[in-house]
């Protein structure tokens, strides 16, 4: 729908592919009837045949989750057999490590299909864990445009208007960091600080953000209000989830990714329902960013996105082998990141404990040695706070048995 509003975008093709034909029909009847709704004159293909969908692309749009729901449960359940809690694990964490695991060798076989068949397109990428993935690529097919898009920077700098109660559009921020853990290093408004008036609202009115108390609570320990929601945070770190009185002061909905699924497939089954009653659907463009990534790089229109890149030295104290997101100029030029400069130097400390993470599961993913899965694992905040090398080391192999040839061979 994003990509079909814009009316130099309505007569494109768009391809759509999944391994699920029930899922592809749906999805399918849904271009379909957006397109009409739209009034567009684009061409909707649907094929459980990848290459057929990647074959002289101009854009591929990474969505997928490998293993689905029950790859999900076996991320959860195992963790819990330990004590290890967890909220959303599809980002960092023993969850999050498993997850790129099971995803990195898929997004290379993409990867190296784009080569072939469509070597110019550019790869968006949505699928989590975000930094590991791209990371992965930038790695393994260097030679790939990609560009990861999450939408917390969106999402996290509306709720900031809210809270200081400023018209959207008036706000002005810069923002960096990594995936999940950047940070709004600027916030002010007609060139005024509203850090300080933050601090003061979220001190005097608590019920603003009863969801969000995590994050409120790192903006008082570190000055700086972080772009994830404080379920996702809560977990990449190691200060919340061990303690039971820290999820009940802070309102940390343990498990709450499984709960996210079961709502979806609900949504997923009444949404299948109307579409096959003719019904049509609501539609309001989303922030959503690979609509205006297209828009722009066909048009030459100049814009601003979030977009989660290699470290070419935009951020000078992160390391260099790692995937940072940044503000990136996009036009005909393509997707063109923009230095964001040294963070905070605890900032900054803060990511890399994550980064530890990412490229010690990548360097798992590519070389197929078991021993880093243990060094992902051991190095994770939430992990090692939780647990004992032994019983780090008994879960990494009950996962791995678990999960079977869904991941690399492992040696």
């Amino acid at each position: 729908g994003d990509i079909l509003s814009f009316p130099e975008l309505a007569g494109c093709h768009i391809a759509l592919m999944d391994i699920d034909p029930v899922r592809l029909n749906t999805s399918r009847l849904m271009a379909e009837r957006l397109s009409a709704q739209l009034t567009s004159t684009a061409t909707i293909t649907a094929t459980l045949d990848r290459r057929e969908a990647l074959r002289d692309a101009d854009y591929v749009i990474n969505a997928i989750q490998v293993g689905g729901y029950d790859a999900t449960l076996i991320d959860f359940h195992i963790p819990t057999k330990f004590g290890l809690r967890q909220t959303i694990a599809d980002t960092l964490g023993i969850g999050g490590i498993f997850r790129a695991l099971r995803t990195i060798p898929v997004l290379l076989d993409i990867c190296r299909e784009m080569e072939e068949l469509c070597p110019r397109a550019m790869l968006l990428n949505y699928t989590n864990p975000m930094a590991m993935l791209c990371l992965a690529v930038h790695r393994a097919a260097p030679q790939i445009a990609i560009v990861g898009l999450c939408h917390s920077v969106q999402d996290t700098s509306a709720l900031l208007a809210g809270y200081l109660n400023i018209p959207y559009d008036e706000l002005t921020y810069r923002v960096a960091g990594i995936n999940h853990m950047a940070w709004f290093l600027e916030l002010s408004h007609h060139g005024v600080d509203q850090y300080p008036r933050l601090h003061q609202i979220l001190a005097e009115r608590p019920e603003l953000y009863p969801n969000n108390k995590v994050r409120v609570e790192m903006l008082r320990r570190t000055g700086y209000f972080v772009t994830e929601s404080s379920e996702h945070f809560a977990e990449y770190t190691p200060y919340f989830m061990r303690h039971q009185d820290e999820i009940d002061r802070l309102s940390i909905p343990v498990d709450e990714y499984i709960r996210r699924c079961q709502n979806q497939q609900r949504r997923f089954e009444k949404t299948r329902a109307l579409l096959e009653k003719g019904g049509s659907l609501p539609f309001e463009r989303s922030h959503e960013y690979a609509s205006y990534i297209i828009h722009s790089h066909e048009t030459g229109f100049d814009r601003v996105i979030y977009g989660n890149v290699a470290n070419t030295g935009l951020i000078p104290n992160l390391p260099p082998d790692a995937c940072v997101e940044v503000a990136c100029l996009v036009n005909r030029a393509g997707v063109q990141p923009c230095y964001a400069g040294p963070l905070p130097t605890h900032l900054a400390a803060l990511d890399r404990t994550n980064i530890n993470v990412q490229q010690v599961t990548v360097e798992a993913a590519l070389t197929g040695k078991r021993e880093h899965v243990y060094h992902a694992a051991m190095l994770d905040p939430n992990t090692a706070a939780s647990l004992t090398l032994d019983q780090i080391w008994r879960m990494v192999d009950e996962f791995i048995d678990a999960h079977g040839t869904a991941l690399p061979e492992l040696r």
